[in-house]
């Protein structure tokens, strides 16, 4: 059984035609790249995943169940937008996270803020936006999920931050879980990826593992994307 399967999945907004038609299988135990330009799909493609949103036809199978309770148990998701109160301090955004979700691991979550010397009674709000993109990374991350679904976690950070995320990424996403990494930030993420999903117009365009990709291509996954969506 496929961990995520989409049959003919399609979602409209007013008649107008946001996802088209889309098929596809998510393997377990792979990092894969959504990639595509802004305004393509991709945040309304995870909505649907994560239930947020209902398809207008077709479905979403997760471990062969519709999207729901099951579902939400078992896939960690970062939205693009930070959904943290900011008058909390991390400590009680770490509580927060303990009581909502069985399979989150506070121990965890507290050793990896330890390496960014963050004391725990700090405000959010009185955070610079790169910490809080690490803190809600790390909250994220601290979840023994099957899937984890980052929409957009480098946008709007600086190259460091980049590679902190990347490397918190890698290093702590549950074995033989899969990750969905949601972006338009090509050559920053295409070393960690093992396959790439290519979104154009609601239209899922191409499929490939990375490394294909790389060989018939002869170049890098963020030249082709540019070849393939050259204005």
């Amino acid at each position: 059984m496929e961990l995520l399967e989409c049959k003919h999945l399609c979602k409209e907004f007013d008649n107008k035609q946001i996802l088209k038609d889309i098929n596809l299988k998510i393997p377990r135990g792979k990092i894969i790249g959504l990639l595509g330009k802004n305004g393509t799909g991709k945040s309304t493609f995870i909505k649907l995943i994560n239930d947020l949103l209902t398809p207008t036809s077709g479905e979403i199978l997760i471990n062969g169940k519709k999207p729901g309770i099951d579902s939400k148990k078992i896939i960690s998701y970062l939205p693009e937008r930070t959904y943290l109160d900011k008058e909390m301090t991390i400590k009680e955004a770490i509580k927060y996270f303990e009581e909502f979700y069985e399979n989150f691991d506070s121990k965890k979550a507290i050793k990896l803020l330890k390496d960014l010397n963050l004391d725990i009674n700090t405000k959010i709000s009185k955070m610079s936006k790169g910490m809080q993109e690490k803190l809600q990374l790390i909250l994220v991350m601290s979840r023994t999920a099957e899937l984890y679904i980052l929409d957009e976690p480098l946008g709007g950070v600086d190259p460091a931050t980049r590679d902190y995320i990347l490397d918190t990424i890698l290093s702590n996403f549950t074995e033989g879980a899969s990750i969905i990494i949601s972006t338009h930030l090509i050559s920053d993420i295409e070393r960690i990826l093992d396959e790439v999903i290519f979104m154009n117009n609601g239209e899922i365009i191409l499929t490939s593992s990375a490394d294909e990709l790389r060989n018939s291509e002869k170049s890098s996954i963020d030249e082709v994307f540019r070849r393939y969506f050259k204005c």
